[in-house]
């Protein structure tokens, strides 16, 4: 598997990397993958979890016990409640939201997937989802996973980001070329 050196090189990258090794080693990157899920949106959720994690003047002994309460609570899995109570010792809980993301996006490689963030002016339907994941697969010739996002400002239309590649079809973006083309 090839791990960019972006995410070898953070922080996170390296924690994220760790992680996913001893999920492979166990058989169980799944399992640690849906509870990284549910940890990310536990933290989108609740600002004070959020403020938690930064706290430099809480212990790492009560963010340890913070975190085995918080990973009981969740019913996460015991490697990523372990792997918790490691960056509360640590103090590394503060990146957490950047673990998250660093192992998606390893696992994701390992799958042979690649992430779409679809903004889009209004909810997108199932059916709507579907066929821009079946397009986007022809396209990239790989499997899609794609996060939904609405954004109002857009108007109408949809900003489909991959990687670096990004592709806008919003009315807010063709407004403002026609804007920009006739002031000459």
């Amino acid at each position: 598997m090839e791990i960019s050196a972006g995410i070898q090189a953070s922080l996170a990258g390296r924690y994220a990397v760790a992680l996913f090794d001893l999920a492979s080693e166990a058989g169980n990157v799944t399992s640690v993958e849906s509870d990284l899920d549910k940890l990310g949106a536990a933290l989108n959720e609740s600002a004070d979890l959020s403020a938690l994690i930064k706290n430099p003047e809480i212990s790492r002994a009560d963010l340890g016990k913070a975190m085995t309460a918080l990973a009981g609570h969740l019913g996460l899995d015991k490697l990523t409640g372990n792997f918790l109570g490691v960056l509360a010792q640590n103090r590394r809980l503060s990146q957490l939201p950047a673990v998250i993301r660093a192992f998606s996006a390893i696992a994701a490689v390992q799958r042979g997937e690649v992430t779409a963030e679809v903004a889009s002016a209004h909810p997108l339907s199932d059916e709507q989802v579907s066929s821009l994941q079946e397009k986007l697969k022809a396209r990239e010739g790989r499997n899609v996973k794609i996060r939904t996002s609405v954004d109002p400002d857009l108007l109408g239309g949809l900003v489909v980001t991959i990687g670096s590649k990004r592709i806008d079809s919003s009315i807010r973006t063709r407004l403002n070329s026609l804007a920009h083309a006739m002031k000459g």
